[in-house]
């Protein structure tokens, strides 16, 4: 028979109780766990997540300070500053951030070339920063973010002040122009002192005084709402906002006269070349111009990579400042300084004369080094051979001189070493030497100084490279008889507070001195012939000024002509004629001004480079003369 089970209704109450009480328990221990985080949380910590929940409503934006301007001599602004919108983007706010440089690229927002550069700009800054991606951009550009806007989170459309140059491509070389920061200039840079800015000096001044124009990038705490947007504080709203007010870079006087700048380039437009115009009592640059240009306001607004490939792939070399890192053979303008190296060892006297027939040959040797004038220039005297620019008297003079005491003399007027201006990127040519030679080629046959260099090096040709701003110097140490100073381009800062001026002292270097004084006079003399005597070089170029110009005339060879045949430059490639060169300083007596003028692939100094001069002398002492 089955056995029925009874209900124990006692035991099943007895568990129901014992579980009900661990429930009880475990929902009372949960409880008390939260209300004890709630009390940690809310109590404890108050102080702390109240700072966060804030900072959270907060959003740091920059304030980039105004960048220093750039004034001339006589108190033109030559760079300044102008409102502009730029779109800038906080890697924090953006979420995808190769999706978004996609989208930006898909809207015609940025150049896909430009991708690279921003990401690697985004993720050297931090991730809350406003960083610039696109510099002033235009109507279209404001138009199209404005319709894209919901689709480009953490991108913001800001208005900033930009860099803008007024003049445009006056002067550019040497004002320099400011671009976006690169990955090598996150390397070099305090990154913490370029918070809101993406730019930084790129060349000229610029670069060369960034410290002093950057000036100090403020912030300021702006609330937003859970979109990142900036919204008002409500009443009563007792969030703290910090902020720190930004401090405008030092705005620089420079040494430039814009307008003197104006006149040297329009003198040489057309053609490659530069000019460099020195104020010889202070070192001052009056113009540091080569052809042809750039607009730098290009470079502030952004340049594209395929715009940026247009400039560094013409063949004409916009952005090389041939005034600075140009090295051209001197050619015939350094015969009043060889002229003077000659005087100075006693192994000429200025009234000696040479028979010039046209040719020069070492003795010994047959080989024919050709004067410029085929049929030679007679008897001369050291006058006579710099106002004619004679050859055969050079050659000679190298020959008697040697190759060592040659180098040594050129050396002391600045050949072959920078000048030390005040700006980077200057090359220091080749004063050439036999030492120089055995530590420049590694042939031992190549090594060896022969004879005949040191006669074309007479004549300012062979190894001797200089560049357009040495000879300006050296002709400045010529003008005040053995004194010159180191080439500068700023001369005064202004403090942006208080408006003073901190001037900055000419530096005078070791003067040049002679055995007899006189001799200065006897060079000076014979280069004042050059554009007055009855057969200088320069005298249709100086004709009718209304003061007296001390100059010299050069023409230097690109390439090597064989004896057995002759120079005719209509039959070559414009690219293998002559250069033209011409130094000069005015007025003769007490001298204002040192003008060096190259104009590449010219033909003659006379009538190439010498003009050049005279347009610049015209503009700056026109004026006195009057």
């Amino acid at each position: 028979m089955r056995r029925v089970r009874v209900k124990d209704e006692v035991l099943e109450q007895r568990i129901f109780l014992r579980r009900a009480l661990v429930a009880g328990l475990t929902a009372a221990l949960l409880l008390l766990l939260l209300a004890g985080r709630a009390w940690w949380l809310q109590v404890l910590r108050h102080e702390h997540f109240s700072e966060l929940s804030q900072d959270n409503r907060a959003r740091i934006e920059p304030l980039p300070a105004n960048r220093g301007l750039l004034r001339d001599r006589a108190g033109r602004v030559v760079a300044d500053n102008t409102p502009a919108y730029q779109l800038e983007l906080v890697r924090e706010q953006v979420g995808d951030l190769d999706a978004t440089l996609a989208r930006l690229v898909g809207f015609g927002l940025l150049d896909p070339d430009d991708t690279g550069r921003v990401r690697q700009l985004l993720r050297s800054r931090r991730a809350f920063e406003a960083v610039p991606i696109r510099l002033q951009i235009t109507d279209a550009d404001i138009a199209r973010y404005a319709v894209h806007r919901h689709e480009l989170p953490g991108v913001a459309l800001e208005t900033r002040m930009a860099r803008h140059y007024p003049y445009g491509s006056v002067g550019a070389h040497a004002l320099g122009y400011v671009g976006a920061i690169g990955e090598d200039d996150l390397a070099a840079i305090d990154q913490t002192r370029y918070f809101g800015t993406g730019v930084i000096g790129k060349l000229g001044v610029e670069r060369a005084w960034e410290d002093e124009l950057l000036g100090r990038g403020g912030f300021r705490e702006v609330l937003v709402n859970a979109a990142g947007r900036r919204v008002e504080a409500r009443n009563g709203d007792a969030l703290p906002l910090r902020s720190r007010m930004p401090e405008s870079g030092h705005d620089l006087v420079l040494t430039l006269d814009i307008e003197l700048q104006r006149v040297a380039e329009a003198a040489l437009a057309g053609r490659r070349g530069a000019v460099v115009a020195l104020e010889p009592a202070t070192g001052d640059v009056l113009v540091l111009a080569s052809t042809p240009s750039f607009d730098p306001n290009g470079f502030a607004r952004g340049l594209s990579r395929r715009d940026y490939l247009a400039l560094t792939e013409d063949p004409n070399l916009p952005l090389f400042n041939r005034a600075l890192r140009g090295t051209y053979p001197p050619g015939s303008t350094i015969k009043p300084l060889m002229a003077l190296a000659g005087l100075e060892y006693a192994v000429i006297e200025p009234e000696e004369r040479v028979w010039c027939r046209g040719h020069y040959s070492l003795p010994g040797s047959r080989h024919q080094f050709r004067d410029w004038r085929r049929e030679g220039h007679g008897s001369v005297d050291m006058r006579d051979a710099v106002m004619q620019s004679c050859d055969v008297y050079f050659y000679r003079l190298a020959h008697a001189l040697g190759i060592e005491r040659v180098h040594e003399a050129m050396r002391r007027m600045g050949f072959g070493a920078p000048t030390g201006i005040d700006i980077g990127g200057e090359r220091s040519g080749i004063m050439p030497s036999p030492q120089w030679k055995k530590e420049t080629f590694s042939q031992p046959e190549q090594q060896v100084w022969f004879p005949g260099e040191t006669v074309i090096v007479g004549i300012g040709q062979g190894y001797w490279t200089a560049t357009p701003l040495q000879l300006a110097h050296a002709t400045a140490l010529l003008a005040l008889r053995g004194r010159h100073f180191r080439p500068r381009l700023v001369r005064g800062v202004i403090d942006p507070v208080t408006g003073a001026t901190r001037e900055i002292p000419p530096q005078p270097l070791p003067a040049v001195e002679l055995r007899d004084h006189a001799h200065w006079e006897v060079i000076v003399e014979a280069m004042v012939a050059v554009t007055t005597g009855p057969r200088g070089t320069a005298v249709r170029a100086a004709r009718g000024a209304a003061y007296t110009i001390a100059g010299k005339t050069g023409t230097a060879q690109v390439f090597s002509v064989a004896q057995s045949e002759r120079y005719n430059a209509a039959q070559l490639d414009e690219r293998l004629r002559d250069h033209a060169l011409f130094v000069a300083f005015a007025p003769a007596g007490a001298p204002r001004i040192v003008v060096a003028v190259v104009v590449e692939n010219g033909g003659h100094g006379s009538s190439a480079a010498a003009p050049v001069a005279r347009a610049v002398f015209d503009a700056w002492l026109a004026p006195e003369a009057g």
